[in-house]
């Protein structure tokens, strides 16, 4: 059977999103539910794919596909495409299987020309409207299908805008239009080395050819990669009839969204703008109303909408983002989508339509992106702060959160700051889709035009992050580098704080608070909890994490890193006489001062944990990572070590390891001075016996980190082992406690069976495992790993994300030959894939008892264990 390439809107279905991308296959869903869609076709996501294997070129087939589907639209809407008397005019939209609003390209009014347009103001009566229509078609075809810049047509519409004192676009009259077409069909010979092309046909197909090579621009590549978005799937492209707001005061554009994007409340929110074309609403050129105002200037279209906003949320069972058009007084309907919404506005519709009987409590938890929660899991504004700090201007809350940062006016210099570690605001008057990269590394966005559906304020929430939008009470000077207000002047590096909550904007900075979680977002963390079977630990090193991992519902510490506990500043002399030692005796004396601090820090956390399992590493790096190398404190240590400076010199020399990571660390430094080993096994046993006689339940896990072969965990088990036993004996104790040892070395994973023999539990290091597997050095593999990416060479970063087709094929193995001998041995992972939703997956279908991660992505991995269980049960 011959493949097929090109579907009316009545051949599909809202299921066919592979196929006809998500614009696509909701236009087909409206048109089959009776919904007043403009009638239409689209060019499948194949025919793109097609498109790139075929040298960027459109197979005949499918050109004979699109012209007999243009030909029935003809049919059906009695119109010809550049037609002398009623011609038809088209949409070409972009459609990809996943949104990814304003990262690719339109085209609208599509087969104007000199003619046709002749014949555009005799059938409609209105000649204003005609080259209203044709001058825009001239700027995006250009700018779209050609690549001659928008600002090239700006300057001319601003300059025949100021000779005549214009303020608004609306303000032209219509010669002043038809003396802007001829302006624009001057830049675009001027630029091309042609003439504006007359042929509606040509127009098509240029058109269809850049909406596909929009796929693959830089920003659409940005946010695939941000979004996790296969860069295989290609987009589909939507030619549809045109329908027109822009033909007076009874037509009209807008966008709207079922419930609140923001917040998640079930009202209708939404903007529109008279006598205007959709993308006069995204782009923030004029200020659009409220959605709620259209039922005073056209009630009865208001009423159509609010009823067709019910059945579109009602059939597709979420929030929705509809684009609409009227045209004469009667509503159309362009689009349809899943709305992009704030993480506090997801948990919010998604509970509440699980209490609205719409979905269920698995549906629910499916319809949260694990990722989006971390924008709830971080501080806001302290109030004190807030109550004193300056309001210098006002705009609308268009994505809610608190962000502090130097104001930057540019997408590349924010991007910069964010290589140099600073936190920034990216201030411009309207953000574009250029700007995805800056608005990626800022902590918020501010505009000085804009509406609460423009670019920025969708793109954001969508990102999870502050904005601030339409913030008229400031004036934006892109070129001088500096926001202006009636009483103050903020130059480029200068602080300021965004309200996304309130609109309020701060000079300076604006200190910030945690925050609780409660409400609906308890109610989803229960059921997630209900769901999942992974266990989720977290990895903390000191009580402060770990409090902050139980409030966010850890079930015990899976990492524990006591070399974290060294680094503080009264301890680190005494760590370096242990290391600087050059007999037993001395060393001992150096852990016997650092026995009682780390005492105390197990009782720390064994309180704080009561009755969980706290999984603790004993100590892993290298030595040299604790000595110094300044002359002031080398000077200092020798004189409290009653050593000579030369003498510790020497030693760091002595130290120093060409491939520390792989050199003398772990394990290793048991096997050479098993007296470090012991003193922590002490110092765990005597906090353990500290806090049980608290009465808190105490469950410590030791874990021997870096074992490649079963005889180095052995000999270690069996010192560490002797020393807990014989102080639990004399202190008449019964306390339990297990030895595991962490999986990071690819031989252990290869040998797991004789290690097991050894081992309570294996607990698999992902990121050393991962490190020594690529034979990548984690420190070092920043200066190529980007590039492997962008080349897709790699599809993640492996630091990032778990490498399942290597790194976890030795973890399935390390499993696999660990059960086979301890069949209920317990199996986690610790590193930071910990936290990463697809690498809990792989851990939930490998068969381990728990992840582990930081405190903060702790609901992030409940709500991903969840997911893995409900996915795979399907």
């Amino acid at each position: 059977m011959e493949a097929k390439y090109v579907y009316s809107f009545e051949e599909g279905n809202k299921d066919m999103r592979y196929v006809l991308g998500g614009k696509g296959a909701n236009l087909a869903e409206m048109t089959n539910i009776g919904l007043p869609v403009p009638q239409g076709f689209t060019i499948s996501t194949d025919a793109c794919n097609d498109y790139y294997k075929n040298n960027e070129t459109i197979s005949d087939n499918i050109i004979n596909e699109i012209e007999e589907k243009l030909k029935e639209l003809q049919e059906k809407q009695g119109k010809t495409l550049g037609g002398e008397i009623n011609p038809l005019l088209l949409s070409v939209r972009s459609g990809a299987v996943f949104s990814m609003p304003g990262m690719m390209d339109t085209i609208l009014n599509l087969g104007l020309n000199d003619t046709s347009v002749v014949a555009l103001a005799n059938s409609t009566q209105n000649e204003r409207f005609a080259y209203d229509s044709y001058r825009r078609f001239i700027q995006m075809f250009s700018d779209v299908a050609m690549g001659i810049p928008k600002y090239k047509f700006e300057n001319a519409l601003d300059k025949i805008k100021e000779a005549k004192g214009y303020t608004l676009d609306t303000e032209l009259n219509v010669e002043d239009l038809k003396e802007l077409v001829k302006k624009y069909k001057e830049i675009y010979t001027k630029e091309i080395k042609s003439q504006f092309p007359q042929d509606p046909k040509e127009q098509l197909m240029l058109a269809i050819k850049a909406v596909f090579k929009s796929w693959n621009n830089p920003r659409a590549i940005v946010y695939r990669k941000l979004n996790d978005i296969p860069s295989d799937l290609g987009t589909a492209v939507n030619i549809q009839s045109m329908v027109f707001g822009n033909m007076g005061e009874t037509s009209g554009t807008g966008v709207a969204f079922t419930r609140n994007p923001s917040t998640g409340e079930n009202k209708i929110f939404g903007e529109f703008l008279m006598n205007a074309q959709g993308e006069d609403v995204v782009a923030g050129i004029r200020t659009p109303k409220d959605i709620s105002s259209l039922k005073e200037v056209m009630p009865k279209a208001y009423d159509e909408f609010m009823k067709i906003t019910s059945i579109l949320e009602n059939h597709y069972k979420d929030m929705q983002d509809i684009e609409f058009t009227i045209e004469n007084e009667k509503l159309y309907i362009l689009q349809t989508r899943n709305g992009k919404r704030t993480a506090g506005a997801s948990i919010n519709i998604a509970v509440d339509l699980v209490g609205e009987g719409i979905i269920n409590e698995k549906e629910a938890i499916m319809r949260i992106e694990p990722k989006q929660l971390d924008q709830l899991l971080h501080p806001r504004f302290e109030s004190k702060s807030l109550n004193e700090a300056t309001v210098i201007a006002k705009g609308l809350p268009a994505s809610p959160g608190a962000a502090c940062g130097k104001v930057y006016f540019n997408a590349e210099d924010v991007v910069d700051a964010k290589n140099r570690g600073e936190e920034s605001i990216l201030v411009r008057l309207e953000t574009s889709p250029e700007d995805i990269e800056g608005m990626v590394c800022a902590e918020g966005i501010l505009t000085a035009r804009g509406g609460m559906t423009s670019h920025a304020a969708v793109v954001a929430r969508g990102m999870g992050k502050c904005c601030v939008a339409g913030c008229s009470d400031i004036k934006v000077d892109e070129y001088n580098k500096e926001i202006r207000t009636e009483d103050v002047v903020i130059k480029e590096g200068e602080y300021i704080s965004l309200d996304g909550s309130s609109g309020c904007v701060y000079i300076g900075k604006v200190e910030k608070t945690e925050v609780s979680l409660t409400g609906n977002f308890e109610k989803l963390m229960n059921w997630a909890n209900k769901y999942k079977s992974l266990m989720v630990r977290t990895n903390a090193d000191n009580p402060r994490d770990a409090k902050a991992a139980i409030k966010f519902g850890a079930e015990g510490i899976g990492l524990c890193r006591t070399e974290h506990m060294f680094f503080d500043e009264d301890r680190i002399p005494a760590v370096r006489e242990m290391i600087l030692s050059k007999t037993l005796e001395q060393r001992l004396v150096a852990l016997e001062r650092l026995l009682p601090m780390q005492q105390k820090d197990f009782v720390d956390i064994f309180r704080v944990m009561d009755g969980k399992s706290v999984n603790i590493r004993l100590l892993d790096p290298p030595l040299h990572e604790f000595l110094p190398h300044d002359d002031e404190t080398i000077k200092s240590l020798s004189e409290s070590m009653k050593v000579s400076v030369s003498e510790i010199k020497r030693r760091i020399v002595d130290l120093d390891e060409f491939n520390p990571m792989l050199g003398h660390r772990g394990c290793r430094l048991a096997i050479t001075f098993p007296e470090i080993y012991i003193m922590q096994a002490k110092a765990i046993i005597n906090g353990a016996i500290e806090a049980t006689k608290e009465g808190i339940k105490v469950m410590p896990e030791i874990m021997i980190p870096l074992v490649g072969e079963a005889k180095e965990l052995k000999v270690i088990k069996e010192d560490i082992k002797e020393t807990i036993d014989n102080i639990l004996e004399k202190e008449n104790m019964k306390i339990d406690y297990t030895i595991g040892t962490m999986i990071e070395v690819p031989r252990a994973c290869l040998t797991a069976d004789e290690i097991a023999k050894e081992a309570d539990f294996f607990s698999f290091g992902t990121n050393d495992l991962t490190q020594m597997t690529f034979g990548y050095s984690r420190d070092d593999a920043g200066k190529f790993l980007g590039e492997y990416v962008n080349r897709e060479l790699l599809e993640k970063d492996p630091f990032e994300v778990l490498d399942q087709r290597g790194v976890g094929k030795l973890i399935e193995l390390g499993a696999k030959l660990g059960k086979s001998v301890k069949p209920n041995i317990k199996l986690g992972i610790c590193g930071e894939h910990g936290g990463e939703p697809s690498s809990i997956e792989f851990c939930y279908k490998a068969g381990l008892d728990y992840v582990s991660c930081s405190p903060y992505r702790v609901p992030i991995a409940r709500l991903s264990a969840a997911q893995a269980v409900i996915k795979n049960e399907k």
